[in-house]
């Protein structure tokens, strides 16, 4: 079956060009998918601004928008083991990571699918008996979705929700790495009863396939989620035809510890904050600020750890975390390893590619910890998206704010102590879209998400992340019309013809 879902129909692309998406941890064929060019991505938001303009979905009853949704839902829990499995090969994360991310999709479109029924507008009073005023919202038209390689089912249901259950039509292009289960996604649209054209799907690169989707003017909506350099030229793309933006550009995650926190706890998930997924996760907890009385004994456990953690393929079930995405990712990790020694970081572990034979067909990197850090060096303020902990020291609760906040991101954050009023200091203080509070990485899909400073703008959950996706309208109406008045000296029959 042809790859590219334009108006209805599953097509191939008009230039004939394939791409061939393999599994980053043994480098074996996945699927051979159609590469779209530049003209099958006008073609696709085509359709999408006919299916706004014409079509019946922005027109449907909320009610029945929310059913279709609660429809999707139910046929990806039907469909979670095959999901899971092409989430697995296309991204190399172990099985039991996509199978959480696949139940993450479920609960995101049952959550959307009750926010389309109690989506409504307001009533605005204005003291006049004669005049009515509301507030309504609007679908915001046609959207163009751009999704990242690291959680690609996960990061389209975070779109796709919010933009159907609001009304709009969309093209989403999802990265040329890991295609399938977006694929997969399409599909079951198509069979919940999605109407032809709403839901549009480009594969390819972003240079060609993707760059319509901030450029074209039939677009009204642009949201990217990837890498800061990128997004800023989206962002500028779309200022040409002034389009509405969500950008979510990832973030160098703070994640502080006090030497009275519950450090067992602190320590297990400052390991999960970083080293889950080979710490290609945007809220990744990939600076670690401990206080300096508990950094010996802290950061010895930590290294001491991290080398026992097991890495290995998919369904490798003894195995803790997996492999990089790319040889061209894993060859910039180690790029940003190196420069962090370099200017000055001791690396207590890891640090290179594993030696072990079984591993050499894949893109595994070890977990490592970069010690002896501070916010000067280019390893602590840039983010190496992958394995790779960087380790601070403070002495005062506004010295630990002063260094968590020094980055140009603010995505995510931490606090550990066992002090319940310096928690809440330290939270209303930090500069970060989500801060977790002894605890990392829990997910809600009632909560926003969204960073501060250049981690992003918009935010792509909860009721404002729905809102991302609606144009807000206000109505007044004069119930007693009437001339004003306000020129009387020019009444109708002076008026020129």
């Amino acid at each position: 079956m042809a790859d590219l879902l334009i108006d209805g129909r599953w097509v191939p692309s008009v230039t004939g060009r394939t791409r061939e998406i393999r599994c980053p941890a043994d480098g074996s064929l996945v699927a051979v998918v159609d590469e779209a060019s530049s003209d099958d991505t006008v073609a696709a938001i085509g359709a999408a601004r006919r299916a706004f303009d014409e079509g019946p979905w922005p027109q449907t009853p909320a009610t029945d928008r929310s059913a279709l949704l609660s429809r999707v839902a139910d046929l990806l829990e039907r469909d979670v083991e095959k999901i899971a499995r092409a989430e697995s090969l296309d991204t190399g994360k172990r099985i039991v990571e996509a199978r959480y991310d696949v139940a993450d999709v479920v609960r995101c479109f049952r959550y959307f699918a009750g926010m389309a029924q109690g989506l409504s507008g307001r009533v605005v009073h204005t003291g006049d008996a004669g005049v009515l005023s509301r507030i309504d919202y609007e679908p915001v038209g046609v959207c163009g979705l751009i999704t990242p390689w690291n959680y690609p089912l996960l990061q389209a249901s975070w779109k796709v929700g919010p933009a159907l259950a609001a009304g709009n039509t969309f093209v989403i292009k999802p990265s040329e790495l890991t295609p399938s289960t977006t694929i997969l996604l399409m599909q079951i649209l198509q069979e919940a009863g999605l109407p032809d054209g709403v839901a549009n799907l480009v594969l390819g690169a972003g240079p060609e396939a993707g760059a319509p989707l901030s450029e074209h003017p039939d677009i009204d909506l642009v949201s990217f989620t990837g890498g800061l350099l990128t997004g800023r030229r989206v962002m500028a793309a779309a200022a040409a035809t002034v389009k509405k933006v969500a950008l979510e550009l990832g973030g160098k995650n703070p994640n502080i510890v006090f030497a009275d926190a519950d450090l067992d706890a602190a320590l297990d998930n400052a390991l999960t904050a970083v080293f889950l997924h080979s710490g290609q996760v945007c809220s990744a907890g990939a600076r670690l600020i401990v206080e300096e009385s508990i950094h010996d004994d802290f950061v010895d456990a930590l290294v001491a750890r991290a080398g026992l953690i097991r890495l290995g393929g998919p369904f490798d079930g003894n195995a803790e975390t997996g492999t990089l995405i790319s040889a061209a990712h894993r060859e910039k990790v180690q790029r940003y390893v190196d420069a962090a020694v370099a200017e000055g970081a001791v690396l207590r572990c890891g640090g290179t590619p594993p030696a072990d034979p079984a591993l050499a067909d894949g893109f595994y990197f070890l977990p490592t910890i970069l010690d002896g850090c501070t916010t000067s060096m280019g390893c602590v303020q840039d983010e190496s998206f992958g394995p790779v902990m960087t380790v601070e020291t403070f002495r005062t609760e506004d010295e630990a704010v002063a260094i968590a906040n020094d980055t140009m991101y603010g995505l995510a954050g931490a606090v550990w102590s066992s002090d319940a009023s310096r928690v809440q200091r330290m939270a209303r203080r930090l500069r970060h879209g989500t801060i977790w509070i002894n605890d990392y990485h829990p997910y809600l899909p009632q909560a926003e998400w969204g960073g501060f400073k250049q981690s992003g703008v918009g935010r792509e959950l909860g009721p404002t992340g729905l809102h991302e996706y609606l144009e807000a309208k206000h109505v007044y109406q004069n119930l007693n019309p009437a001339p004003s008045g306000w020129f009387a000296g020019a009444s109708a029959a002076e008026a020129p013809a």
